[in-house]
């Protein structure tokens, strides 16, 4: 066996925060060897991030180290001198981030970051190193290469600015790359192209990497052995194809189950057959900008861009409908138009009763039909309490009867299984999934009818997204809330939805029962989708049918942890 390229070898990190030392990382032990792939998993606090930056040596201000070493060949990291580690790092030692719109700086052209980063690394002249860079966007399968160069970073999509960071990681000759979570923030299209292409590059050059996600189903599919973090400990090491057909110890276990499977069912009854739909939409449409009369009157071209083609959908009471497609689908659009945040011609009907256009809209529309966004972050005002954010939905729309503010906020927390105590804290002190769970109380404070959730559990890792994915399910069954489900997981929405909408650049492609998606769409753009999507290695994998893509590189070290 050849000698490991990364040793992480009995490595220990805490942290020191006003309330004592936080143990991070305990006795850690990982080996990469060239040219392997090897996989991180655990939810999240599990520790992983810390590991990358402790390997790349971008430590808080309040970490402390426990002993261990960490090399990189025959250099031990924990020891080196800066301007050594300065060399290495992003040169023989590359990381590629989650959010490639953090990894880029929106102020410079793409031209300019690569090519410095690239003289910095391949010691090129300024001639060679652009020549390098435009080689290297086409690698990555980016369309005009030698244009993308003159583009800043918010003129990309995600998965073009995931490319363009894989580009200039591979182009400065890495021995070894460290990806955390380069694929969460992506479509199950623009994943498996990141995919893809990492495995194309990975077979042209060579390079070892350690791949860091929550994503077990997709991790087996690309790494060859896989350790299990949990609080800081490496509780299992498996071969990749093993993880899910033979888990052994009880953590591992429990993230297995909780990855979606399609093939088991969560939701088997079907929704009520009322005389009347819920919510009817028909020709719903949003088109964003504007054709002023003076262009029409001197005959300018119609510059407005369709983000939703005009659409036909009806949900019965209680019906779970899910909506997937890729990102500038036109989903998220869809649910803003339902909520009255933009504008669209059309007619809805809501529980028999024509519902006007934004501005409009009627109040009891308003609290019937509840929005839980993705990021609970940007949701939930940093400034209010939990008690202030569940408590505005029953100041506008008015209290149970016998029950003070105080009761009514208690009793929305335990609803959605949160301490009561958790009222008094901020958004800052809850993790992901109790922010997320906030968000639900919230919408459910409003006593709805209608809940559109809109990717609210993308951020999330498996085990935290399957219990909001069990209190979705639990509250429906106690109010009879039907769901507009918004998401990217295909696994996930076919164990959930009765039907499935699938979208494709703004217009409704196909609209199916979760079985038919099952036995077998009609349609060529879901079949793409089903087989971009990554499935557990215990069944049989479908082909990918897409083509090569991305991940990404460098960035800035990370604020204290407190």
């Amino acid at each position: 066996m050849s000698l490991p390229l990364l040793s992480v070898s009995d490595y220990s990190l805490s942290y020191l925060t006003p309330r004592g030392p936080l143990e991070v990382l305990e006795h850690v032990d990982i080996d990469v060897t060239q040219g392997e792939v090897v996989g991180v998993v655990g939810e999240s606090g599990s520790g992983k991030t810390s590991l990358a930056w402790a390997i790349m040596r971008y430590l808080a201000r309040n970490a402390v180290e426990g002993g261990g070493s960490i090399r990189l060949g025959a250099d031990d990291l924990t020891t080196l001198e800066p301007r050594r580690l300065c060399a290495l790092r992003g040169g023989r030692l590359g990381m590629v981030f989650q959010d490639p719109s953090a990894a880029l700086n929106p102020t410079l052209t793409l031209g300019s970051q690569l090519i410095e980063m690239i003289r910095r690394h391949r010691r090129a002249s300024r001639t060679e190193a652009r020549a390098l860079a435009i080689a290297a966007l086409g690698d990555v399968d980016l369309k005009q290469p030698e244009a993308m160069l003159a583009r800043f970073p918010h003129q990309l999509s995600g998965g073009e600015k995931q490319r363009a960071l894989i580009a200039g990681a591979f182009a400065c000759r890495p021995a070894c790359l460290i990806f955390d979570e380069p694929t969460t923030a992506l479509d199950v299209i623009n994943a498996a192209q990141v995919l893809d292409l990492f495995a194309r590059l990975r077979e042209d050059t060579g390079v070892a990497a350690l791949y860091i996600s929550h994503d077990l189903a997709l991790v087996s599919r690309i790494a060859d052995r896989v350790c299990v973090l949990e609080k800081g400990r490496i509780v299992e090491r498996s071969p990749a194809r093993e993880i899910f057909a033979a888990p052994t110890h009880p953590y591992t276990r429990r993230l297995v189950a909780a990855v979606p499977d399609p093939r088991r069912r969560l939701l088997d009854e079907s929704p009520d057959k009322a005389s009347q739909p819920l919510l009817s939409m028909r020709g719903i449409g949003v088109d964003y900008g504007r054709h002023s009369w003076l262009a029409r009157w001197l005959d300018r071209p119609d510059r407005r861009f369709r983000a939703l083609a005009p659409m036909d959908l009806d949900i019965a009471p209680g019906e779970i409908v899910g909506v997937v497609g890729e990102s500038g689908s036109g989903k998220s659009t869809l649910a803003k138009a339902l909520t009255g945040l933009v504008d669209h011609p059309g007619e809805i009907d809501f529980d028999g009763q024509r519902v006007a256009t934004r501005g409009r809209l009627r109040d009891d529309y308003r609290r019937r039909v509840q929005l839980i966004f993705q990021h609970p972050d940007a949701s939930l005002n940093p400034r209010h309490r939990v008690t202030e954010l569940i408590g505005r939905s029953y100041r506008l729309f008015g209290l149970p009867e016998g029950e003070t503010l105080a009761q009514a906020v208690a009793r929305s927390l335990r609803e959605v299984r949160l301490e009561p105590a958790l009222a008094r804290r901020y958004p800052h002190e809850l993790s992901g999934g109790q922010k997320q769970r906030v968000a639900i109380a919230r919408a459910f404070a409003a006593r709805p009818d209608l809940v559109i959730c809109d990717e609210i559990t993308a951020a999330l890792d498996v085990s935290v997204q399957a219990s909001v994915i069990e209190l979705l399910l639990s509250l429906r069954r106690h109010h009879g809330t039907a769901y507009l489900f918004i998401t990217h997981d295909i696994n996930l929405i076919q164990q959930i939805a009765h039907r499935i909408a699938v979208m494709y650049r703004g217009d409704l492609v196909e609209l199916l029962s979760a079985e038919a998606m099952a036995a077998g769409p009609a349609h060529a753009y879901t079949r793409a989708l089903l087989a971009a999507t990554p499935l557990p290695v215990s069944r049989p994998s479908v082909p990918s049918v897409v083509s090569h893509a991305t991940a990404q590189p460098q960035g800035t070290p990370p604020h204290d942890v407190r």
